[in-house]
């Protein structure tokens, strides 16, 4: 079963790795849709919080073939409801990994899109974490409010560390994107910019249950 909120994951871990797992990922996975020159200190840039506004991509798709996936992604991580999620204790899990924020256009328009998927999924080893890459706690919590968010986020503001394990597969401005990992907690597929509807993101869902 899909892990719930306020389930506490066992297993916890340091954030390892991940920039070099995520470099080799890069290798199969070049950013598209988006052109951003900050990429060369993606550290600084979410721990200073300079990247300014949104790039959406256009919701292009990228997927790696079980073949060319390399290390899991690692983190480890405490969501606003006190749910804890790390890469150890989703093992075996669809782990579905939205980035986003509350003044973003296309995060409003997708809203109800995301939702749909999760719920569709809710009783399946599909986790959606959410990870805010801008707010406070309170502005995050009124746009789930507002639009009925039914699965977790995690305040990533401050810290950064969803993006930088992430870093290569999410450009510092590119929001929304969606990264879909597979069971092995390898990145499967990336959403750059809003989904339009859930068909999409429901068959790469699909694919990574039945691999």
């Amino acid at each position: 079963m899909a892990r719930r909120p306020g389930q506490t994951q066992p297993h916890p871990n340091r954030l390892r790795g991940s920039l070099t797992s995520a470099a080799a990922l890069l290798v199969g996975l070049a950013v598209a849709g988006c052109s951003n020159s900050g990429n060369d200190d993606l550290s600084g840039q979410y721990k200073s919080g300079t990247t300014q506004n949104y790039v959406s991509g256009d919701g292009a798709v990228t997927q790696v073939p079980p073949a060319g996936r390399t290390d899991p992604i690692s983190f480890d991580v405490t969501a606003i409801d006190g749910s804890r999620f790390s890469s150890d204790g989703l093992a075996g899990t669809v782990v579905v990994i939205n980035f986003w924020y509350a003044s973003c256009p296309p995060c409003r328009a997708e809203a109800k899109h995301l939702n749909a998927v999760n719920d569709r999924f809710q009783d399946q080893d599909v986790q959606f974490i959410g990870v805010n890459v801008r707010d406070q706690q309170s502005t995050a919590e009124a746009f789930e409010r507002r639009f009925n968010v039914r699965y977790p986020s995690v305040i990533d503001a401050n810290e950064g560390r969803m993006q930088l394990a992430l870093s290569g597969q999410v450009a510092p401005n590119a929001v929304p994107t969606t990264i879909v990992l597979d069971t092995k907690g390898r990145v499967a597929a990336r959403v750059l910019g809003a989904i339009d509807g859930p068909g999409t993101l429901s068959a790469l869902v699909t694919d990574e249950l039945g691999t």
